[in-house]
C-alpha cells in the first residue's frame, strides 16, 4: 500500500485531466439531479412544458347557400356565399366569404352553387338492418327517433354507418316490445297480459309504482322520448308528462282513453299520427267508454264518428285552434297513408330502395306496380279470380276513402296553423326508410306549409319544440350533420332530395357507396 501511495505523485501529471474531467461529470450529473428535484418540489408550476400539438385543419364549406329553417321556417335570412368551419364533428363557426379566411391546411369542399340544409330528422319510424340505416343516410336523415313495435321490428343497433338514433319507448302501461323488456325484473311485468275474450295480448296500465320506477329507469338509459298509449287514463298521463318534462323527456301522444283536450292541456310535446288525434273531436258520451276499452268495438265507433265529421263542423274548428293555441305539435306520419292518396307513384323505383327487402317491411306495397296489396282470406283462394279481383278493389275503395276523409279533416286543422314535425312511421303500410320522409315532406306541402316550414318541420322544429339543440340548424355548436343540395330547397320541395353531397358528424360520406349491400 505504501508502495502504491508513493506512486501518485510520480504520476499526477498524467492522471489530472481524468481526475477533473470526472469531478465536472459528477458536478453536472448532480445539478440535473438538483434542477428535477426542485420541479417536482414546487409543483405543476415549476415543471418543464412540453407542447401541446396544433389542432388538425378544419374541415371547410366554401361558397354555398345556407337555409334558414330558424322560426318554424317563418324566418328567410338565408346566407349566401357563405364560409362554415367543421372541427371534431362540430361546426365551429358560420359566416360570409369575406369575414372569414380559409385556415392553410384545410380540407375544402368547394360549394359554389350548391344550397345547404341540416342533415333531416325523421321523428318516428323503426330501423331494423342495415339496408334500412344506408337508405335513411343515403336520402338525408341523418337523426331517427326510433322506436321497436310489433309494425317495425326490432332496432339494430350495430349498423355501420348509420344515422343518430334517439330511442323512444313506451312507459305507463305493459309492452312486449318496450326497451325495458330485456331486463330480468322488467320482463314479467312488461309482458302483455292474454284477453281470455280473444287470446290475443292486450296492454294493461302499470301501478303508479311500476310507472315512477319505469321513467326512472327510462331516463337512466339515455332514451329522449316517452310514448304515451292508448290504454293510459287521464290521471296517469298528467303524471307522466309532468315528471317526464322534469326528467328531460319528451313525450308522444297516442290517445285513446285519454281524452286528447286532456293530454294537450297537461302539456304533451307531440300528437301522433293522422288517423289518431282527429279523435280530440268525439263528445263525451263516446269518449267515457274507451276508458273500459280503448281497442274494441267502443274505439271502433268513436274511429268512425271523427272520420266522418264534416270538416266544416264547429266542433272541429274548435279543436283546431285549442291546438294552435298550445305547445302541443303534430306529427301527422301522412306517409302511412301516402298510397291511398292522389298522386302517388312507385316508391321501389327510388334509388334506395334497392337497398330494402320487402320482408323487412310491413305490408309493403307490389315492388311491380307500387301500390298497396289487399291480402284477402285464405278460403277465397277457391273463388273466381274475378270474384277477388272486385274484393281486392273494394277494399283498395274504402281505404281510398278513409284517407280522403282524415286529408279533408287535416285540411281544416291546418286553418288555425298549429306546429308541425315530420316523421314517416317507416317501415310500415307501404312506407319506407329515408324515402319515406321526402313523401311526407311533399305532403306537408299539399297541406300548405312552405317548403321552407315543411324542412323547417325535419330539422329546426326539432330544436325548437323539444330543445334538442344539438341539431337542426348550421350553426357554431350544432352537430355537422348537413346536406350539400343541387337545387333551392325553398322554391320546389323536391329539390331537398337532389342531394349533391352527404356530412355526417364532420365526416363526408359517399352516398353512392351506400348503395352497394
Amino acid at each position: 500500500m505504501l508502495d502504491r501511495l508513493s506512486e501518485i505523485p510520480r504520476n499526477r501529471s498524467c492522471s489530472l485531466p481524468r481526475y477533473r474531467q470526472g469531478k465536472r461529470a459528477l458536478f453536472l450529473v448532480s445539478g440535473l439531479i438538483f434542477c428535477v428535484h426542485s420541479a417536482l418540489a414546487h409543483g405543476p408550476q415549476a415543471q418543464i412544458q412540453i407542447p401541446k400539438p396544433l389542432p388538425a385543419p378544419p374541415l371547410v364549406l366554401v361558397g354555398g347557400t345556407i337555409i334558414d329553417v330558424s322560426d318554424w321556417g317563418r324566418s328567410a335570412n338565408d346566407l349566401h356565399d357563405a364560409i362554415i368551419y367543421i372541427r371534431d364533428g362540430r361546426v365551429t363557426a358560420v359566416g360570409p366569404r369575406a369575414a372569414l379566411p380559409i385556415p392553410k391546411g384545410s380540407r375544402v369542399i368547394d360549394c359554389t352553387g350548391k344550397y345547404l340544409i341540416p342533415g333531416l330528422v325523421d321523428g318516428f319510424a323503426g330501423m331494423n338492418n342495415q339496408g334500412q340505416a344506408s337508405a335513411n343516410l343515403y336520402m338525408g336523415v341523418t337523426t331517427v327517433v326510433a322506436t321497436q313495435d310489433d309494425h317495425r321490428g326490432h332496432l339494430d343497433l350495430h349498423a355501420n354507418p348509420t344515422p343518430h338514433l334517439y330511442f323512444i319507448d313506451s312507459i305507463g302501461s305493459t309492452d312486449d316490445d318496450s326497451l325495458l323488456g330485456g331486463r330480468p325484473e322488467w320482463s314479467r311485468k312488461l309482458r302483455d297480459p292474454r284477453d281470455p275474450k280473444s287470446q290475443l295480448a292486450r296492454p294493461v296500465e302499470l301501478s303508479p309504482e311500476d310507472t315512477a320506477h319505469q321513467l326512472a329507469e327510462i331516463a337512466k338509459m339515455g332514451t329522449r322520448a316517452l310514448w304515451l298509449g292508448h290504454n293510459l287514463t287521464a290521471a296517469n298521463t298528467q303524471w307522466i308528462i309532468e315528471h317526464a318534462h322534469q326528467a328531460g323527456l319528451v313525450t308522444y301522444g297516442e290517445f285513446t282513453a285519454t281524452p286528447y283536450p286532456v293530454g294537450i292541456q297537461a302539456g304533451v310535446d307531440v300528437l301522433l299520427h293522422m288517423g289518431r288525434y282527429e279523435l280530440g273531436v268525439i263528445p263525451d258520451e263516446l269518449q267515457q267508454p274507451l276508458v273500459e276499452d280503448p281497442e274494441g268495438p267502443a274505439s271502433r265507433t268513436a274511429y268512425g264518428y271523427a272520420e266522418r265529421l264534416p270538416p266544416t263542423d264547429y266542433r272541429l274548428r274548435a279543436y283546431a285552434h285549442l291546438l294552435a293555441s298550445h305547445h302541443a305539435v303534430l306529427m301527422p306520419t301522412f306517409s302511412l297513408y301516402y298510397l291511398n292518396l292522389p298522386d302517388h307513384r312507385n316508391l321501389w323505383k327510388e334509388p334506395a330502395a334497392q337497398l330494402l327487402d320487402p320482408a323487412t317491411l310491413l305490408a309493403p306495397s307490389d315492388p311491380k306496380t307500387g301500390e298497396t296489396i289487399y291480402p284477402l282470406p285464405l278460403w277465397t283462394r277457391h273463388l273466381p279470380n274475378a270474384t277477388t279481383r272486385w274484393m281486392e278493389e273494394g277494399s283498395r275503395h274504402k281505404a281510398d276513402q278513409q284517407a280522403d276523409r282524415l286529408w279533408a279533416i287535416n285540411q281544416a286543422i291546418f286553418e288555425a296553423y298549429p306546429h308541425y314535425l315530420a316523421a314517416s312511421g317507416a317501415p310500415a303500410q307501404g312506407t319506407m326508410p329515408g324515402i319515406s320522409l321526402h313523401t311526407e315532406l311533399e305532403m306537408l306541402v299539399r297541406l300548405g306549409l312552405s317548403p321552407r316550414e315543411a324542412i323547417a318541420a325535419a330539422t329546426n322544429n326539432y330544436a325548437e319544440q323539444f330543445h334538442w339543440t344539438e341539431l337542426g340548424q348550421i350553426t357554431p355548436g350544432r352537430r355537422a350533420d348537413i346536406l350539400i343540395l343541387d337545387g333551392d330547397p325553398t322554391t320546389n320541395i323536391w329539390n331537398a332530395r337532389r342531394i349533391n353531397s352527404l356530412i355526417l358528424d364532420g365526416n363526408p360520406l359517399e352516398r353512392d357507396s351506400l348503395l352497394k349491400k
